[in-house]
């Protein structure tokens, strides 16, 4: 495949520089950037984001992205390849990342009247004083104080600390803005009680954040995109493997993270060259049913599929003030 692509590329190599200029969309992926405390994990399996938080972040092909996004069609929620219609599902959140998808909406109250108060009771700190008012938390805030723990840290320090860690995660790598370097504190409600974090179909919001994001990023003007551009990136990778130019990457799970390991998935092509490589090799070459290859099948644990009857609903998904429809058959 490679060097069929590569004679490709050469034959229209003069064309692809004599054409008009394409639009390059940018984003950001803002990873907690270290793993989580031993002592944390256990808080973050009881809040469901226990596969999640070992996600990986790695390179992303904006080129290959804004390729993609020229296919996606808001009136249905699809991408249009030469194979037909297709789409990020809720399976390939609950697979990619091991995310509960049944449960309550992603939403409440966005306008937190007392931030700091909200902070102290919840994370044991606050980025402002009492009488501050913020909407949002700096990544870098989060790092700065929850990173480290002492080795004598209290149930309640490791509770915040966990709290302050599922942040990051949301609104690093799970639903960003298309600036990425806070989160909002509208989330931070939805943390109080750990044991029922797992609760909130927060699958399905970030795949509502990912589709606004693509019909947001269809007009011509858009420059910046939010959304889980790593879930997207990694869906095209594995119903397109033709699109990595390395294939021999070892499969692991959470499967998101097998384009984190080096080389990742090579050499990086232009706008032009993927539009080129999903014309011509998207129609025989999609693989409808990747998770079903039995290397895939054996690393995915089983709690991967608890409700996986609802993968072909029909039905609105929410994340706060997103609210896109949801074609699942």
């Amino acid at each position: 495949m490679a060097s069929l692509i590569n004679k490709e590329l050469s034959h229209i190599c003069d064309t692809v520089n004599n054409t008009d200029s394409y639009r390059i969309l940018r984003g950001r992926v803002n990873g907690v950037g270290y793993s989580p405390d031993a002592g944390l994990m256990p808080y973050l399996e009881l809040a469901g984001f226990g596969s999640v938080a070992l996600t990986r972040t790695f390179d992303l092909r904006y080129d290959l992205i804004s390729a993609l996004v020229e296919r996606w069609r808001p009136e249905t929620h699809t991408f249009h390849l030469p194979c037909g219609e297709c789409t990020v599902t809720l399976e390939d959140v609950a697979l990619q990342f091991g995310l509960p998808f049944d449960g309550d909406a992603v939403t409440g109250v966005s306008a937190i009247a007392e931030p700091a108060a909200l902070c102290y009771s919840l994370l044991g700190a606050s980025p402002g004083d009492a009488e501050s008012t913020f909407s949002e938390l700096k990544f870098t805030w989060l790092k700065a104080n929850f990173q480290h723990l002492s080795d004598n840290a209290t149930e309640e320090e490791l509770v915040c600390a966990a709290r302050a860690y599922i942040m990051h995660i949301i609104g690093g790598v799970l639903m960003p803005n298309s600036n990425n370097n806070n989160v909002h504190i509208q989330y931070l409600p939805l943390l109080t009680d750990l044991r029922s974090v797992r609760s909130y179909s927060w699958g399905s919001a970030v795949l509502a954040m990912l589709y606004r994001e693509l019909c947001r990023t269809t007009k011509p003007n858009a420059v910046d995109m939010g959304g889980c551009l790593i879930l997207l990136q990694s869906w095209a990778l594995y119903r397109m493997p033709f699109l990595a130019s390395v294939s021999h990457q070892p499969y692991v799970y959470p499967l998101v993270n097998r384009w984190s390991i080096y080389p990742g998935i090579g050499r990086s092509y232009t706008v032009p060259i993927y539009h080129l490589m999903i014309e011509q090799h998207a129609g025989e070459g999609f693989i409808w049913m990747p998770y079903r290859r039995p290397e895939i099948a054996a690393i995915i644990p089983s709690s991967a599929y608890v409700d996986s009857q609802l993968w072909c609903t029909n039905a609105p998904i929410i994340s706060f003030n997103v609210v896109e429809w949801y074609h699942g058959d």
